[in-house]
């Protein structure tokens, strides 16, 4: 009924607001509280499942996983509620978070900060770029692909979604003559 929602929606809140880190943060404490509230209907063999699974699906790794045990344990409410309970926290702090932004973005140490933020964000996608180039495979096919889509998403403003297409495409054609 209404207390096995308000249950999963709780269980998730409390997971959401006081786990930082992501999803691989919060994985201890909901196989915790699953194992703790309903370890009868959700088995850790089960739950190790939802874990694949989750990693799996498009999507962030917590919310699929609040997802799929709350629709385990209560169906499509079940899984509105933990979902809704495992989101709620990071939505209200990023806005509040906002708002008190919003009134001092004009003082220059807030500026200097941001531009500081910026730059990390920066190093943190280039070191991000490099890790995906030394791990992916190389080969003139892969150089020239490479190329095209950047000149085309960043010169001739061509739509990230038929860049990739694109390049997918020609990269299968390139496998199958060679």
């Amino acid at each position: 009924g209404i207390m096995a929602f308000l249950t999963l929606f709780l269980t998730f809140f409390t997971i959401g607001i006081v786990t930082f880190g992501g999803g691989y943060a919060m994985l201890p404490m909901i196989q915790e509280q699953v194992a703790l509230r309903w370890g009868e209907l959700i088995p850790a063999a089960q739950l190790t499942n939802f874990v694949a699974v989750s990693e799996s699906t498009p999507g962030p790794f917590a919310i699929n996983m609040a997802t799929f045990i709350g629709n385990r344990i209560g169906g499509f409410l079940g899984a509105a509620f933990s979902t809704l309970g495992v989101v709620l926290p990071s939505f209200i702090i990023i806005f509040a978070i906002s708002a008190v932004l919003r009134e001092f973005q004009q003082i220059e140490a807030v500026k200097f900060a941001f531009m500081g933020i910026r730059a990390g964000v920066l190093a943190l996608l280039f070191k991000a770029l490099w890790n995906m180039y030394k791990k992916s495979p190389k080969g003139w096919a892969a150089y020239i692909v490479m190329a095209a889509s950047f000149i085309l998403t960043a010169i001739f403003d061509v739509n990230v979604i038929r860049s990739l297409s694109l390049s997918l495409v020609v990269l299968i054609g390139s496998w199958v003559l060679w």
